[in-house]
């Protein structure tokens, strides 16, 4: 599936484990269940994790250091969870690593990601790059905080836009 990060489409260099199988070499990622056997590995490679809406970004707190990836799953795109374990991830255990998106998602809700914290998202297989261009440039401004490097937008510039 192609891999959108920062406007553009780029390739992903990551495998994912599948279960029962051996870990793969090279960048992989693993399910929260295999993460202390991806933690052991001694290939080369870097190691990332894959977490459901069901899994705590806190358990990871420990293992963090050591993760050069964290994707977080969107069974469906009305399920918010993913927004709030991307900024958890970001704002409480300030997780410097890439946080990337999977599963069932807008283009629409790709900025939303952005401020959220996260850094690539997984586009459906013959998704148009050019409708998740136009997601990264159509707004703006937006009034709530951000985990962007932007000057806040206060209620002066409101009261300044409805004048």
């Amino acid at each position: 599936m192609p891999l959108f990060e920062n406007g553009q489409i780029i390739e992903d260099t990551w495998q994912i484990a599948q279960d029962e199988q051996v870990l793969p070499t090279g960048d992989v990622l693993v399910p929260l269940s295999r993460l202390a056997e991806g933690l052991g590995r001694n290939g080369g490679g870097r190691l990332g994790v894959i977490l459901s809406t069901a899994d705590r970004v806190e358990d990871l707190a420990a293992a963090l250091p050591r993760l050069d990836l964290v994707c977080l799953t969107f069974p469906i795109f009305r399920d918010g969870r993913p927004f709030t374990q991307a900024r958890a991830l970001r704002e409480h255990l300030h997780y410097k690593g890439i946080v990337r998106v999977s599963g069932h998602f807008l283009p629409d809700q790709y900025e939303f990601l952005l401020r959220c914290g996260v850094d690539q998202v997984v586009i459906p297989e013959g998704s148009d790059g050019q409708v998740w261009q136009d997601a990264h440039t159509r707004f703006t401004i937006a009034y709530q905080p951000s985990l962007l490097n932007e000057r806040a937008e206060g209620l002066g510039f409101r009261r300044w836009l409805s004048a």
